[in-house]
This record gives C-alpha cells, structure tokens and sequence, in this order.
C-alpha cells in the first residue's frame, strides 16, 4: 500500500511471534497499539492494547483466535487512532484493467471490532474526500493487479485524515448499501468479470442516489455485554415487503442457531431519499422484526436508530463503548412513547375482551374494542385510561389526554400496527400472564390495563428477591473453554481475567467481579459449557 501511494497507520508489519517481541514493538510504535491477525476479518483476532500488561494478555488471545477462526495465528501491530471512523472504499476491476470506485460505506459503529451498523453514503465524506480516498483504493488495486469486486478499508481521524487498514478482496457484508445508492449489483458483476467480460461503464457514469442504512441481525443478548445465544427460532418474522426495505437472511422458522458459527442470523437493509428518511424506514423495520427463542440484538439496533448522537453523524467506531460505557438497559421511554405504548396496550386489552365475551361454544368474528375505562400500570407509575370506539379503531384517553387510533391489529398478531394520532406506530407485542411486554424503538415495557379495584390492590404485592450468590463464577453463554488461568487458593482482584470461553467464533474473556480467593475450579480447556455451568467456586 506505501509503494502505491496510499497513506498508511504507523506500525510494525511484519509478524510477531512471542508477546515479548509484542511488548517491545508496541513501546516503540507508542501505546495505544492494535495487535490485529493477518489473515483476520469480521473483527477476530483484534485486541486494543493501552499499557504492557494489556499488549501481553491481548497477544495470547488475539493469536489464539486468529488460529480458530482462521488457521493463521500471524500477528502485526499498528497504531491504534483515537476516535477513528472506519470508512470503506468499494471498487471493482476486470481482466482488462479497468478498475472504479463506487463510493464509500461508513462502517463506524462496531462492538469487539465488529460492524453491526453500516450506511453509504458516509456524513463525514463530502466529495473532495470522497474522490482521493477513491483514488487511492484505485491505485493499490492496480498495483496488485486486482480483479473482481473489493474493499479497500480506511482508519479516518477527526481532521479527515485517513490511512489504510487493510484490502478485503471479496464481497463485504455490507455490500448491499452500495448496491442501493448506485444501482450497481456488485455480485452479478463479479460474475461478469470472473467470466472475462470488462466493466460495462466508467468511472464518471457511477453515480450516486439517496442514502442506504444496514443493520445486522446478531444472535447476541445486548443487555449482557452482547454475550452469544443459541437456541431454536421458535418464532422468527421479518418485517413485511415494502418500498426501501430489504432483508438478507439464511435462517427461518424452526432453525436451530448453534454455538459453532459467527451469531449474524440477517441483514436489514433500508434505503430513503435522505439519511433521515433511510433511519426512518429502518426504525420502523426493525419494530416489525419479530424473533423469539434467542436473544437478539435488535432492541439495541432501534436504541442506536434514535440516538442523538447517531442522528447527527457524529460517528467513531468507540461509539458503544463511549454512549453504552455502563452497558444497554435500553432505549429511554419518553413521554410521547410511553403514551403510543399505553394506547396501544389499551385498545389490544379491549379488543381481547371483546372476544372473550363472544365465545359460546364457538368462535366468531372478532368485534371492535367496547367502552371501557381501566388503570394503566407502565413503568412504575399509574395513569387512568378509557377507550371510546370509533369507525376505524378508538379514542383513547390517557388522563387528561386523549388519543386517536386506528388499527386492524387482531389478538394472536406479534406486531401491533397502526396509527396514533397521525403517526405510524410499530409496536412488537409479548402477552404476558398479566398484561403485555411491548417493545419499540429499542424501548421494552411491562403494561398492565386493568380494572380500578385490581389497580388499587397492586401495591400489596410483594417484590420478588434476588437471591443471587457472589461464590461462584457461572457460565453466561454455551461454549468451550479455551484456558484458565487461576487454581485453587489463588487470590483473585475485581476484573482479573479467570477463563477464556470460546463461543460462535469469538473469544470471551471471563472476569472476577470481585476480590476473592478461588475454592474449586471445575473445568479444564476443552470442556463443553452450557448457560449457568458453574466454572469457579470461591473460598
């Protein structure tokens, strides 16, 4: 990449082979370094080191991937950019040597180096930028002769400089955006070009049009780190055909999502006009994606979707790490939402109820919701409801508010949609013993409609008690042990590393949550774990 012209990171490129040499080279190049696996991709084989001890534990683990996933355990080191922007140049190029770039995808929002968020075009590239990183992806694929569709990858700084990451010479995961805005499909011209056809267009006939947002589908709990799950999909529901929606998947229905492969189960892709209408579709896209069996990571998607920060453009691949430092609990549950969620959970409630008073001996048309007037229990507070049935749906007041909606939503139905007062409303829909569990725009809500003496009686409740224990480390997630590194009667410090767990193609890295000393350890490398497997035992 340096002999093409192309700016490259500081670093160390040749490979590393003990973690002394690691520690060594990283002084040299200046802490913080990024230890990254030569044949890596997907985010494996990556550790960011701050000081030596992390260069050391990081090497270990960074190698120790990078042989699982891969088979290569060969290591480099470069610098590692604070508040970077990983931006990405795609271009193609035939056996006749014609090469172009189809603009740049901003693939910014990362958890463990790995992309869950990408759009095209990016909202820090305008086009002076656009053309010389452009220009120099070009140049490194001519110099390596490259044909084919390919990924030049950049590491973009805060005063638009950018350098050179790496070349992914196949089709990225995110491919599909770049299809969306130039109307190019990358895989039938790779198909072209594997074939000896030449590119049937130029560099000044691309052009570029609206704005393209993918979300992957992970199956990852994010309320527990992003930690892997695995399971059946006992109900899996993509959201329905519509203009600007997409959806890439190899699951369905029934499918078992097991501990051996990378977690993506989809792609969402959403395509709009304007960047803001693009997060649009895909807010409401991802409302109307329904999968129960596994965790998934789709609350966490819809919470980025509206986040301010996100909506502004204001992107760096430490953007999880810096807004979700604490961990995901959730998007917050604003006023205007929390009022959608109660209308909805009021007219769903009598809807019900209107159907159970039909039922004699056999089942009949649903009927519309009756007039009512109920409690609503939502997010440790009380609001007084009503319903007043309307031609297409219902006015529902919500203390002194009232509401108009419209809906055709039916019980059964995982996804209540309509209309609240002239919005659009998405809103996924769990019943519960009592009451429903909605979710929407990465929100997630117990409501309870009930009647006033119920409401009233609900206080005198006890609150279930956590009875958990501090004397033990359990497994969070299926998985293989790939080392331990205590024994018994080790002393242990809050954050030390105790196992490695090795599940869907990542490594894991198991903390003490605090000081202690260890008991019992009960697994060995190469043992096979379940969620809640006890691993240590403290004294």
């Amino acid at each position: 990449a340096a002999e093409a012209g192309v700016a490259t990171v500081p670093g160390f490129m040749g490979e590393v082979t003990e973690a002394a040499e690691a520690v060594r080279i990283a002084r040299e190049i200046g802490y913080p370094v990024m230890l990254k696996a030569s044949a890596g991709g997907g985010g494996k084989g990556m550790r960011i080191a701050r000081n030596d001890s992390e260069c050391r534990e990081g090497f270990a683990a960074a190698r120790s991937e990078a042989e699982s996933s891969f088979g290569d355990g060969r290591l480099f080191i470069e610098k590692f950019i604070e508040e970077p922007r990983h931006i990405e140049i795609q271009i193609l190029g035939d056996a006749q040597g014609n090469l172009v770039h189809l603009g740049e995808r901003e693939c910014s929002i990362q958890r463990r180096h790995q992309k869950i968020i990408e759009e095209s075009p990016s909202p820090f590239v305008d086009a002076r930028m656009r053309a010389e990183m452009g220009a120099q992806a070009v140049a490194l694929a001519r110099a390596v002769g490259y044909r084919s569709a390919g990924t030049v990858e950049f590491i973009v700084d805060a005063a638009h400089n950018f350098y050179f990451l790496e070349m992914n010479t196949r089709l990225q995961v995110e491919h599909p955006v770049t299809e969306c805005v130039t109307g190019i499909d990358l895989v039938e011209q790779m198909i072209r070009i594997a074939a000896g056809e030449s590119l049937g267009f130029a560099q000044e006939d691309v052009a570029f049009r609206g704005w393209a947002v993918e979300s992957r589908i992970y199956a990852e709990d994010p309320y527990r780190g992003f930690l892997p799950s695995i399971g059946r999909l006992t109900r899996y529901c993509e959201p329905p055909k519509a203009e600007g929606v997409r959806v890439d998947s190899g699951v369905f229905e029934g499918a078992e999502i097991s501990l051996y492969y990378d977690p993506m189960i989809a792609k969402l892709i959403t395509w709009g006009e304007t960047r803001e209408s693009a997060i649009g579709r895909m807010r409401d896209a991802l409302d109307a994606f329904y999968i129960r069996g596994i965790a998934h990571n789709i609350p966490f998607l819809g919470a980025v979707m509206g986040h301010p920060r996100f909506r502004e453009g204001r992107l760096s691949t430490d953007f999880i790490d810096t807004e979700y430092g604490d961990g995901f609990h959730g998007a917050p549950l604003d006023q205007e939402l929390a009022d959608m969620m109660m209308a909805a959970a009021c007219f769903m409630h009598a809807v019900e109820c209107s159907r159970a008073a039909q039922v004699a001996g056999r089942m009949r048309e649903v009927r519309g919701p009756q007039e009512h007037d109920w409690v609503i229990l939502i997010d440790g507070r009380q609001e007084t409801a009503g319903i007043l049935p309307t031609r297409d749906g219902a006015r529902v007041r919500l203390g002194e508010r009232e509401l108009a909606l419209a809906s055709a939503w039916v019980p059964g139905n995982p996804v209540f949609s309509g209309e609240i007062d002239g919005k659009g409303v998405t809103i996924e829909v769990d019943r519960l013993s009592l009451g429903y569990c909605l979710m929407s725009r990465g929100a997630a809500v117990r409501v309870m409609v009930l009647e006033p003496q119920v409401a009233a009686l609900m206080p005198l409740m006890p609150e279930p008690v956590d009875g958990g224990s501090s004397r033990t480390l359990t497994c969070p997630m299926p998985g293989l042990v790939v080392s331990v590194a205590v024994a018994p009667g080790d002393e242990v410090k809050a954050g030390q590393a105790l196992v490695v767990v090795e599940a869907m193609k990542m490594e894991n890295i198991l903390r003490a949550e605090r000081d202690g000393v260890v008991e019992k350890v009960n697994v060995k490398p190469g043992d096979s774990l379940a969620v809640d497997d006890v691993i240590i035992e403290f004294a």
